[in-house]
């Protein structure tokens, strides 16, 4: 059984047994491509996040009126990706299978994939919603199958066509392009088509990943690989909004480098979303 965290980001401090939404951590960049630090990203959001309020205006909603916990970092091991993605898969499962929603911070992004695992057996008719700058659909990177650069092609092994549906993607090489054209609901440079994506999943189960690289960087630099041409803050939230709307039954925010930002506003930037996901997550 999970025990209680005191270092939690602002509001999240509910026993286990009363919460409805579980956050855990998955301090691991070991395949990042460009620029490293994302491992930090889960303890600097629960440092950072208490220079926000519990509050949202923008949802009239107050995250001490609902039962949250965080239950801190997992210890991951570096050298192995395989795993850690066993451990991060494991931790979803007890969630899952407890009855609560599990809400992974990253860490880099190939830490979905163990979620993934855990949630597409419990709900094998399950959905992804893909908020990203990079489309992640290699096939291997520089020979390694497990990478951040590859963890929609892999959750597509799993699912397979027709229910990965990408937004705002504006990255990758020729391939994954093409591979998205047959293969994947791909919306590049936006949002658009986001509220008619949802209507038409209906009340399938959505596993809904967040890169907080598909942020701009004028807004958001403190990320390993970052890419012009982004998502604003506000653009963010609405299409948040959006997608809570469905049926969202495990969720994930990943690819902040605290460090690469020495300013603080990408981790703050970073707290308000995870605190804006979490409210619209508690319908």
């Amino acid at each position: 059984m999970m025990e209680f965290q005191k270092d939690c980001f602002i509001g999240c401090d509910a026993d286990y047994k009363d919460a409805k939404i579980v956050l855990f951590g998955a301090p691991f960049d070991s395949t990042t491509s460009f620029r490293p630090g994302a491992r930090f990203g889960p303890a600097a959001m629960r440092h950072e996040s208490f220079g926000i309020e519990t509050y949202s205006p923008y949802q009239d909603k107050d995250l001490t009126d609902y039962s949250v916990m965080d239950s801190g970092d997992l210890e991951l091991c570096f050298g192995s990706a395989e795993n850690a993605l066993a451990d991060i898969e494991a931790r979803a499962a007890e969630i899952l299978s407890d009855g609560k929603l599990p809400l992974l911070l990253g860490g880099e992004h190939l830490v979905t994939l163990g979620a993934f695992f855990a949630v597409q057996r419990k709900y094998p008719d399950i959905h992804i919603i893909h908020f990203d700058a990079h489309a992640d659909l290699r096939d291997d990177y520089l020979g390694a199958k497990l990478s951040h650069a590859c963890v929609i092609r892999r959750c597509h092994d799993l699912i397979g066509d027709g229910r990965i549906h990408q937004f705002y993607i504006r990255s990758g090489d020729r391939e994954e392009f093409r591979f998205a054209a047959e293969h994947t609901d791909m919306h590049k440079f936006s949002f658009d088509g986001l509220q008619e994506t949802i209507a038409a999943i209906g009340n399938a189960p959505i596993y809904f990943t967040i890169d907080l690289d598909c942020l701009d960087p004028s807004e958001f630099c403190g990320t390993g690989t970052q890419e012009a041409g982004g998502a604003s803050f506000k653009e963010l939230l609405s299409a948040i909004l959006t997608v809570c709307k469905g049926n969202v039954v495990a969720a994930d925010m990943n690819e902040l480098s605290p460090m690469l930002d020495t300013s603080g506003r990408s981790t703050a930037l970073a707290c308000k979303t995870l605190r804006e996901l979490l409210l619209a997550l508690l319908k």
